[in-house]
């Protein structure tokens, strides 16, 4: 894509088109990173839950896989996050994504020292406004219409609160995009690029088992739902997954804890990390074993529109033959005014 208005977003990742593909955790591979890279895009690893030795054979392995730039998204909220922002920075990451909630100034600080160019979530005008201070590189905007962890405002919303606020800073867009007629335009209202999950999490170079992608072309948007927050005592960060037993086995699960906080037969903190730990466990075992009864489905309502399994290079190349056509279409209609 040659058009000028791509140019802020392939000059800030160094790619050929400004197509992330978003971090997964169990999905994101050291093969779908690569692949992505090597088809124009830009990959991301997902640190999720590793440790740090875990995530350096990560890293090492993408490196083996390509030579182009890619993220390591890091977890602010998991166990591991700090021993891995350290494994980052002594492993010269290029670019550093942080995930989960709002990383503190010291941590860019450290990101940044260590030559990586640095990512932010930001889910309100605030922190947005608060990560430029802080002296992040570019930031991610996404709506609740993503999968796994969200924040709790529509991807319209964020666009009229953040994107047009001219942040002078690249902000990439996130949640619910699917296709490059939609990409186009998030573009023409000043993205610097696209971040798209769950349509990467069902192609053919993803890491995740053939019964989690079969039930993800089997899907409708309105099966991937948010677990909702019933209980102010016990504080859930939102997430969206398919509909199954895993969601009943939550339920379950956080009512028993929440009848033991009651009582007194367990602290807060022991109970918090229950609730982190089961979702950690109910991902893996769908992702990686393929238990899609009572694992976690983490998807975006984008799922709806997924319906076959494609090589990355298939769905990179549609992608940019749809966002040259709608360009292009754009561009006619407006010489025509």
């Amino acid at each position: 894509m040659e058009f000028k208005i791509f140019q802020p977003g392939n000059e800030f990742l160094k790619t050929k088109f400004p197509i992330i593909c978003g971090a997964m955790s169990y999905i994101s591979t050291p093969e779908l990173v690569a692949s992505v890279n090597e088809n124009g895009g830009f990959g991301c690893l997902a640190g999720g839950n590793m440790s740090a030795g875990e995530l350096e054979k990560q890293i090492d392995r993408t490196r083996e896989l390509t030579d182009r730039n890619f993220a390591v998204s890091l977890l602010t909220i998991s166990p591991q996050f700090h021993e891995q922002l350290y494994l980052c920075q002594w492993k010269k990451v290029p670019y550093i994504i942080f995930a989960g909630s709002f990383p503190k100034k010291n941590e860019i600080k450290m990101a940044r020292e260590s030559g990586a160019k640095v990512i932010c979530y930001a889910s309100t005008n605030e922190i947005a406004r608060r990560m430029v201070r802080y002296g992040v590189d570019a930031l991610i905007i996404e709506g609740d219409e993503a999968g796994g962890y969200v924040g709790r405002k529509g991807l319209n919303i964020l666009i009229q609160e953040i994107l047009f606020d001219e942040i002078k800073i690249p902000i990439f867009v996130a949640g619910g995009l699917f296709c490059g007629k939609l990409a186009a335009h998030m573009v023409m209202m000043g993205a610097a690029g696209v971040v798209l999950g769950s349509r990467f999490a069902a192609s053919c170079e993803s890491g995740a088992h053939p019964n989690f992608k079969q039930n993800f072309l089997r899907a409708k948007a309105r099966d991937a739902v948010v677990v909702p927050q019933f209980d102010s005592q016990l504080k859930v960060v939102p997430i969206r997954t398919l509909r199954n037993g895993a969601l009943e086995d939550f339920y379950k699960l956080k009512e028993k804890l929440l009848k033991k906080l009651k009582k007194e037969k367990i602290s807060h903190t022991r109970a918090q990390k229950f609730v982190g730990a089961y979702w950690i466990h109910a991902l893996r075992n769908a992702a990686l074993k393929g238990d899609v009864e009572k694992g976690a489905l983490m998807a975006g309502q984008s799922v709806g529109l997924i319906k076959k399994e494609q090589s990355v290079k298939e769905i990179i190349n549609q992608l940019v033959s749809e966002i040259e056509s709608e360009m292009k279409r754009v561009k006619g209609m407006v010489d025509d005014l």
